[in-house]
C-alpha cells in the first residue's frame, strides 16, 4: 500500500501511543523511521516498529523518559535521554547544536542513556537546514570485531556529515563502518532474504549468506584494518566522551531482552565565518567533482528517493502494514 508521508507518520504514531508511549514521544519517533524509510533507509524505518513496542513494553525503552540538558562550557553541552528513545534526545539535541553554533561558532552536543538512533543523516541534515556544517557519530551494540579477532568489540558506529548549499538544499553524506548497516541484515532475516556474502561473517569468521549465522557473528568492516580504527575512534567520540554504555555492554537494538542499551550519540556543529564564500567555494568543488566522468556526488541517490517519497509516498509492504495497523488498533 502507498502511503503519503503524513499518513505513513500518523499511522506510526498511532502504533506507538497504542503501546502507551507519550503522543510527543511517539510523534517523534514516527517523524524519524518515515524520514529514513523515505531516504530508502529501510533497516531504520517501518522495519523497527514491532521491536520499538516489544521494548516499549518490557521497559528495555523508557518512553516516558525526561530529557535533561547540563551545559559544561559554552560550546558543550550533554542531553541525558534518560534510557528512552533517542529521537527526543536528539530533537534537542540538534536544536541546541545548531543555536549554540550560529552564536558562538561552533558546538558539541553529546547525548548519553540513548537508544537507536536510526538514519544519522536525519539528524545533520537538520543541523545544516540551519546554517551550519553537522557531524554526528553514534556507537551501537557490538558487531564489529577488532583487526584480525573474531569476537565483536566496536558497533557499526556510523558517521554523518551535512553542510548548507547556496540554493537552500543540503549535503548529506551518511555511512556506517560496516559494510551494510545491521539493519539492513535484520531487514533480510524478518524477510526471509539471503544477504550478500560480503557484508558479515558467522561465528567461525567465515563469510556467510545467512542473516542468522550473520546477527550471531561479525560485521565486516570498510575498508579493512582501518575501518575498525575508525570504529575505535567513534566509540571514543560516541561513548567514552558522554559516559554512554560502550558497545561490547550495550544490549541489543533487535530484541526485549535485559536492560536499556544505553548508547550514545555525539553532535558538532559549525557555522561558516562566511556563509556565501563557504557556499561558492563548495559549490566549485563540487562542480570539479561532477566534471569527472563517472563521478557523482555522495548522497544524490539518497536526495532523489526522498524527493520520490515525498512526491509519491511511501510503498509499505504488506506484512509491516498488517503489523503497524494491528498495533494502531487500525482495521483493513
Amino acid at each position: 500500500m502507498r502511503l503519503s508521508l503524513g499518513e505513513a507518520e500518523r499511522l506510526l504514531a498511532a502504533a506507538f501511543a497504542g503501546a502507551g508511549v507519550p503522543g510527543a514521544v511517539a510523534a517523534s519517533v514516527a517523524r524519524a523511521l518515515v524520514a529514513a524509510d523515505a531516504e530508502g533507509q529501510s533497516g531504520h524505518g517501518f522495519s523497527r516498529v514491532a521491536d520499538y513496542v516489544a521494548q516499549v513494553r518490557s521497559g528495555k525503552v523508557r518512553a516516558g523518559a525526561g530529557i535533561a540538558v547540563t551545559r559544561s562550557a559554552t560550546t558543550v553541552a550533554t542531553v541525558d535521554a534518560g534510557y528512552g528513545f533517542a529521537y527526543p534526545a536528539l530533537d534537542r539535541a540538534t536544536a541546541l547544536a545548531a543555536e549554540i553554533a550560529q552564536e558562538h561558532g561552533s558546538a558539541v552536543v553529546a547525548v548519553a542513556r540513548s537508544h537507536h538512533c536510526g538514519a544519522l543523516s536525519v539528524q545533520v541534515d537538520r543541523i545544516a537546514r540551519a546554517g551550519c556544517l553537522g557531524i554526528m557519530v553514534a556507537n551501537a551494540p557490538a558487531a564489529i570485531a577488532p583487526w584480525g579477532a573474531k569476537t565483536p568489540l566496536y558497533g557499526t558506529n556510523p558517521i554523518a556529515f551535512a553542510a548548507p548549499r547556496p540554493d537552500g538544499s543540503t549535503f548529506v553524506a551518511d555511512l556506517s563502518l560496516s559494510r551494510v548497516a545491521r539493519g539492513k541484515v535484520m531487514n533480510a532475516r524478518k524477510t526471509g532474504q539471503p544477504i550478500p556474502a560480503d557484508w558479515a561473517l558467522d561465528r567461525d569468521g567465515a563469510p556467510t549468506t545467512d542473516p542468522e549465522a550473520a546477527l550471531a557473528g561479525s560485521m565486516l568492516p570498510i575498508g579493512g584494518a582501518k575501518g575498525t580504527v575508525l570504529a575505535l575512534m567513534v566509540e571514543i567520540l560516541a561513548a567514552v566522551l558522554p559516559g554512554a554504555s560502550l558497545s561490547r555492554e550495550a544490549s541489543s537494538f533487535f530484541d526485549a531482552e535485559g536492560p536499556p542499551p544505553g548508547t550514545g550519540q555525539t553532535l558538532i556543529a559549525i557555522r561558516p565565518p562566511d556563509p556565501a564564500a563557504f557556499g561558492a567555494r563548495l559549490e566549485r568543488l563540487f562542480a570539479l567533482l561532477l566534471a569527472e566522468e563517472g563521478a557523482r556526488l555522495p548522497g544524490a541517490r539518497r536526495d532523489a528517493t526522498r524527493a520520490e517519497a515525498e512526491r509519491d509516498g511511501l510503498v509499505l509492504s504488506e506484512p509491516y502494514l498488517t503489523q503497524i495497523r494491528r498495533l494502531a488498533g487500525v482495521g483493513d
